[in-house]
This record gives structure tokens, sequence and C-alpha cells, in this order.
């Protein structure tokens, strides 16, 4: 088993080196598969993601004054250095702009013309490599799109509500970039997902040498606390943690259609290079 991928596993799970080596031997070397036989039999709620913020770059959202419709996009460079050019930042709005007036998402169409150049032309300048990854548009239909974009341009929230306005829309917005829940409600949890974590809370519970309708209202229980935890409308609002988001929109009469977060970076991964070898390699050659 390779010493990288016992020490991923490590830094994920903050277990031991021989109980990782256990895992990974016992899974072939996957480390996901690893993380799940793991949270089986450690109790471990949860592993840190790989690779999420392995990119770098910015997002950037772009909402109509009347909340008619909106967009986001993500735009990704090598370092923050670069994130935080003046050059680069010119860029990315004018991608975003782009994307607004032509109502465009997909990434392709968009970059066909004068902002493929404009973008080539900044990678000969900054010498890094620039790209637009992924851009998302939203329309309200009836209702109003409202965003957030944190301070750092690193997370950015559209959030759609049936109702209500665009201060709602952006409070929530607010909220879902803070607290990253998976879904609306938990009616919309994917049903795999939910059954990998009743699989994993059964295995968990067992070791606990109870009576299986013990079990059972165990794992019941669990779930319920995962689906509270991972929804939006059931999170406790970060501005008033008095009431939940449901409370919130349905006392301003309104209701959450649909949401879209960006993090810069997330699922992107990147090959770990060690330095030291790296120059090795470099005088070897």
């Amino acid at each position: 088993m390779s010493a990288a991928l016992v020490k991923e596993l490590r830094e994920r799970t903050g277990l031991g080196l021989l109980e990782c080596k256990r895992a990974l031997a016992s899974v072939g070397g996957d480390v996901e598969l690893a993380i799940e036989e793991l949270r089986k039999s450690s109790g471990m709620k949860a592993a840190k993601k790989a690779g999420r913020t392995a990119a770098d770059g910015v997002v950037s959202a772009r909402v109509a004054d009347d909340g008619g419709f909106g967009v986001l996009i993500e735009v990704n460079s090598e370092t923050d250095f670069v994130a935080r050019d003046e050059s680069f930042l010119a860029f990315v709005k004018s991608v975003v702009d782009a994307a607004f007036d032509a109502r465009q998402s997909d990434v392709a169409a968009l970059m066909s013309g004068e902002l493929e150049a404009t973008r080539a032309a900044l990678v000969q300048k900054i010498g890094e490599n620039i790209g637009v990854r992924r851009i998302e548009l939203i329309d309200a239909d009836s209702g109003v799109v409202g965003f957030y974009v944190h301070s750092n341009n690193r997370i950015a929230v559209l959030v759609k509500l049936k109702g209500g306005d665009q201060d709602l829309a952006k409070d929530v917005a607010m909220h879902v970039a803070a607290v990253n829940p998976q879904v609306v409600s938990a009616a919309d949890m994917p049903e795999e997902l939910v059954a990998k974590e009743k699989e994993i809370f059964r295995a968990q519970a067992q070791e606990s040498g109870k009576p299986d309708e013990i079990i059972e209202k165990m794992i019941g229980g669990r779930v319920k606390k995962f689906l509270a935890e991972n929804s939006l409308l059931e999170q406790s609002f970060v501005k008033n943690p008095d009431m939940t988001v449901g409370q919130l929109v349905s006392d301003a009469g309104a209701e959450v259609i649909s949401f879209v977060r960006f993090e810069v970076g997330e699922g992107i991964q990147v090959d770990k290079v060690d330095f030291a070898e790296e120059v090795a390699a470099q005088l070897n050659g």
C-alpha cells in the first residue's frame, strides 16, 4: 500500500497509521471505500473532502435589478496571488457581464469569440493558466432571484424564491454560503445517499450490542438528524438561530424553489508533488 494513500487517508480521517493501512488493504487501496469502512467500524462521523480547494481563482455573480434572473460563474487560476490580480479580476467581470447579457450558461459557447482571445492574452501576460470552469443561470419565472458573494470571492450563491423579495433571497443565500446545505428539503435528498448513511449508522449501532428493535430506532433517529442537518429549510438560520430557514421564509409568505452554491476549486483533484522528490528528479534528469 503506497505511503501517499495512507497519508491521504490519515489526513482526511485523523485516524492512526495502522488502522488506515488495514482499511486500505481491505478495499484494494480505494480511499473513498476505506473511509466508508472506517466510518462503520470506528464511529467516525465524516471525513474531510479531498481536493475541495485544490484549484484557485474566484467566483462571481450578477442578478437583474428586478430579480428576474441571475448568473453565477467560477474562473480558475493556479495561485491565490493571481486570483487577487487586477487584470484577472477585470477578466472575471467581463465574463460574468457577458454571461449575464447573453443569458448564456454554456462555457464553450460564451468563450468562442473575443473573450477567448482576452483569456489567452491574459495567460501570456500573467504566466499562469486561467480558465472559465462553469456558469449557472437561474430564471426567476414568476418568483425572484437573489445572490450573495462572500467577501473573499471564494463562495457565491444564487437563490430562487416563489414570493418574497431580493433582500429575503440574499439572506437565504448568505445562510447557504455559510452552512452549505445539500438540498432544499429532506424530501430532495437522493435515496442512494440516505441508504448509504443508513448502512453506516446500522454498522455503528450494531457495535452497541443492543436489541434489533432498539437499533432500528437508533438508526431512525440518526437518519432524521442527518436530514435535518443537511436540508436548508430545517437548518437554524445563521442570523437568528431561534428560527429555521423554513420559518424565516414561510413568515415572509415565500417558498425556496432552488439554490446554487459555487465554492472555488470544489471537486477539483490535483496531483500532490513532493518538492524534494521533484528537485531530485530534475537533478537526476
